[in-house]
């Protein structure tokens, strides 16, 4: 029988995370923020703005409280996004070299904070997951140092409320998105992910090549089911199959990120999953490749060495053990096996990391927005070309990129985006065109999936708009 002092010495084990592990972390999570205000830069004008598809108007509108409250609504001009991004992109800079990173992470939260409120409707599981990751970083010492030394020294691993607290956040989303999809159909009968693959809305590169291989897609649903089912071993596990069982989710996510439209969300979980690799790992990788890991090792430390117990101020260990209860109940809840406080908002009663779960959505669906000229000739206001109804050889390209693929699948359900979304479209052309746009229409196209035979494609009429 395990003394207390053995079952303690195991505990540590599964929710230290090793000081290389934690640079790594720091970098690729700078270099994640970066990226996503790269992909964000192109539509500051259409997000964040006035003049764009979600004015503070339409804002206020659906979100009274954000409307009134987040700080790029101050102003509808673009000078506000633009110093924002900025200032964003250099404290991503700053966490990428390790300057005073818990700072950098510090001001790097409360800016993207205010990005994500500025627009909630384009955001998805990524973004959320992205937004707690940095909350989670404050109580981490993403600057420490460390000795070289044997595998599993404690001169390379820090275990606190903070190290337990993230990487239940992370192995939360498995373990709840898993739970969701047992409770499906489709992902029982092996079919779940061939369903997926026909989202011709979703699927670019390599999903359009995989997405007729039908014996390939049904082994990756059991594979993937798998490992969602599995997940707790994240935490259970420790060396060399820790590393398999970690090496395994990142080729998934790499997968994801080569077959769908996702955005930021394949990225930001392997930055999650970086902090389960255990010191065998950075060992091996020290071994082998020991520029990569001198390259990590920051040039001012915040301590050099020391216990495997980092001592925070007890106010950080506070929050960290908060959040942690918070991580418990909110999935709790999500999953059904605690009933939501009365006004719990659904998005957190039914619609926390439900990605395809508990079945995939069925059908792919397209915009078109026909609209009348001044001299009469029709035109897709979306496109610029003329109007056409059929289906696309490609659906995806319909869609500029992920965050309007959220916006215009929310905008099926709200008029209030609809509307707005249609004054951007006029505006955006009379702008640049001297026959400019009287009226246009919203038309959504859907094609629902038949694994088995043809598939047609229905229109659905969502409104027609005056040009002002």
């Amino acid at each position: 029988m395990l003394s207390e002092f053995a079952r303690r010495q195991r505990l540590v084990c599964r929710i230290a995370i090793d000081r290389r592990a934690l640079a790594a972390f720091r970098v690729l999570l700078g270099l994640c923020l970066l990226t996503d205000i790269a992909l964000r830069w192109s539509d500051i004008g259409a997000f964040y703005t006035d003049s764009g598809a979600l004015p503070r108007s339409t804002l206020t509108e659906l979100y009274p409280v954000l409307g009134t409250t987040s700080p790029l609504a101050l102003s509808g001009t673009v000078w506000l996004p633009v110093v924002v991004f900025g200032l964003t992109a250099l404290a991503a800079l700053a966490l990428v070299v390790g300057y005073r990173p818990r700072l950098s992470a510090g001001i790097a939260f409360v800016l993207l904070v205010a990005i994500q409120l500025r627009n909630p409707v384009i955001l998805n599981a990524g973004d959320t997951l992205f937004r707690r990751l940095l909350f989670w970083s404050l109580l981490l010492p993403l600057g420490c140092g460390w000795e070289d030394g044997p595998p599993e020294s404690a001169s390379t691993r820090v275990a606190t409320a903070g190290t337990a607290g993230i990487l239940l956040q992370v192995l939360a989303v498995y373990v709840t998105n898993g739970l969701m999809k047992v409770r499906g159909t489709h992902w029982h009968r092996g079919t779940a992910v061939r369903y997926v693959f026909q989202l011709d809305h979703l699927t670019v590169r390599v999903g359009d090549v995989v997405a007729g291989w039908d014996v390939v897609l049904v082994l990756g649903n059991w594979l993937w089911l798998a490992l969602l089912v599995g997940s707790p071993l994240l935490l259970i596990w420790t060396g060399r199959y820790r590393t398999g069982l970690v090496a395994a989710f990142v080729t998934a996510h790499i997968c994801m990120a080569l077959s769908f439209q996702l955005g930021v969300f394949p990225l930001v979980s392997i930055v999650g999953l970086v902090l389960f690799f255990p010191p065998s790992f950075w060992d091996a990788l020290a071994d082998h490749w020991p520029a990569a890991t001198e390259a990590l090792r920051p040039r001012r430390p915040e301590s050099a060495a020391g216990p495997s117990q980092s001592r925070f101020p007890t106010t950080a260990s506070s929050l960290a053990a908060l959040g942690v209860v918070a991580i418990v109940v909110l999935n709790a809840i999500a999953v059904g096996f605690v009933p939501a406080p009365t006004g719990t908002p659904d998005r957190i009663e039914a619609r926390s990391w439900n990605m395809f779960a508990p079945d995939p959505p069925q059908e792919t669906w397209w915009y078109a927005a026909p609209a009348t000229l001044d001299s009469g000739q029709r035109i897709d206001a979306l496109t610029g070309e003329p109007v056409n109804l059929s289906r696309p050889a490609e659906v995806s390209d319909r869609i500029p990129n992920p965050r309007w693929k959220k916006f215009l699948g929310t905008a099926r359900h709200k008029s209030s985006l609809r509307r707005s979304l249609a004054t951007y479209l006029c505006s955006q052309w009379n702008q640049s065109h001297d026959d400019a746009i009287d009226r246009v229409d919203l038309v959504l196209l859907t094609e629902p999936t038949n694994l088995n035979g043809p598939e047609s494609v229905d229109q659905e009429r969502l409104g027609s708009y005056q040009c002002a």
